[in-house]
């Protein structure tokens, strides 16, 4: 893979154009799979990949968030979902940040919750609402 310095820009579709404005400036990724990356844009190249140094993964659950330490990150184009200058450096006051182990303890408890609501819509499937 070879990977171009931020000193040029590079149109990779007709809806996407990376330039020296986004290289070192901290961005948000979206990730095809919904985690939220960020960190500061380092170097692309034609096919979308990037890399990011400084990364770290921002799991959200409710009001609660938690930013794991990932590093210099290597993110193939193909999994991008969003990309974008991260402008709003702070978090609102309502968020509150919390350790990895007690954002895993909240997940497990959504994960618990949103199984019991499927569970039951499932009971009620023989009501045939539609």
């Amino acid at each position: 893979m070879i990977l171009l310095d931020c000193s040029c820009s590079l149109e990779l579709s007709s809806h996407l154009v990376l330039s020296q404005n986004f290289c070192a400036e901290k961005i948000l990724v979206l990730a095809m799979d919904g985690r939220k990356l960020l960190g500061t844009l380092r170097s692309f190249d034609r096919h979308g990949n990037i890399v990011l140094e400084g990364a770290y993964d921002r799991v959200i659950v409710d009001n609660l968030y938690c930013d794991n330490y990932l590093g210099l990150l290597v993110i193939r184009g193909y999994s991008l979902a969003l990309l974008g200058d991260l402008a709003i450096r702070e978090l609102p006051p309502f968020m509150t940040r919390v350790s990895e182990v007690e954002i895993k303890e909240a997940q497990k408890a959504k994960g618990v919750a949103g199984d019991l609501k499927k569970k039951t819509r499932d009971r009620m499937n023989f009501l045939d609402f539609d």
